[in-house]
């Protein structure tokens, strides 16, 4: 089965045999897969603004042995991006929720996959893609089952929620300051579903990295003792929404 990808003129299929591939593989989408014949719940993985890393590849692991199949989607290098950090709109989060959706409904298609356990696992510009691809606007026929968010930009939001959602943000995050998330939260319409946002006080941005803080791209960013909580908050959200091993 194959499921296209589109945006700036680039319509080259990304999810596919011959471009999905296995973990540190470079293709075009990273494919971490639990032991075992499944059918197993899945995650998409999407970076943020610096593109494909061991940090990503670390959280997509850290899924697979939770027992999630996770995919890792490179939303930059077939656009011919390597960074945009501090150019979000070089690749709109928009763009990168067709990424989202079409690598989700590349997921729904494996028989090792439970096609309606499918979240999405997205940080910074890709937790700004998380956040559009839970509403209506964005998520296409078949939303995604749960969804979490890391330090996502948070925008006004323009359409109805359509699945459960969670925001993980540190307070003294100046890159994607915690107030507009907060307010995010507090305009978007539920529709039956849940937007829950937990502010962890003193974290930077980039708070679940195991790197300590710096400046990168202009801003403060670094690991937190609170990543510990935020990777357990993850596990457990996931856990109650898309069941695990």
């Amino acid at each position: 089965m194959t499921i296209g990808l589109s945006g700036y003129g680039w319509a080259a299929s990304v999810f596919d045999p011959a471009n999905v591939g296995p973990p540190r593989s470079g293709a075009g989408a990273e494919l971490f897969r639990p032991a075992g014949t499944g059918p197993f719940p899945a995650v998409v993985v999407l970076h943020g603004c610096d593109g494909i890393g061991p940090h990503y590849r670390t959280w997509a692991r850290r899924l697979m042995e939770w027992g999630y199949a996770a995919l890792l989607v490179d939303s930059f290098g077939p656009r011919g991006r390597r960074n945009v950090c501090n150019h979000g709109r070089d690749v709109p989060p928009e763009e990168r929720a067709q990424d989202a959706t079409a690598a989700r409904d590349w997921l729904a298609g494996q028989d090792f996959v439970r096609a309606g356990q499918i979240g999405a696992l997205g940080f910074s510009h890709g937790g700004w893609t998380v956040l559009k691809a839970v509403l209506a606007d964005h998520a296409g026929p078949h939303p995604f089952a749960a969804a979490v968010a890391f330090y996502p930009g948070c925008q006004r939001p323009a359409a109805p929620l359509v699945t459960d959602t969670l925001i993980l943000i540190g307070d003294a995050d100046e890159w994607t300051p915690a107030r507009f998330c907060i307010a995010w939260r507090q305009q978007v319409t539920m529709s039956g579903h849940t937007a829950d946002i937990t502010v962890y006080p003193g974290a930077l941005h980039g708070f679940d990295t195991d790197r300590p803080p710096r400046r990168y791209a202009g801003h403060e960013v670094g690991g937190d003792p609170a990543a510990a909580a935020a990777i357990a908050a993850t596990h457990q959200f996931f856990e109650a929404r898309l069941g695990g091993r």
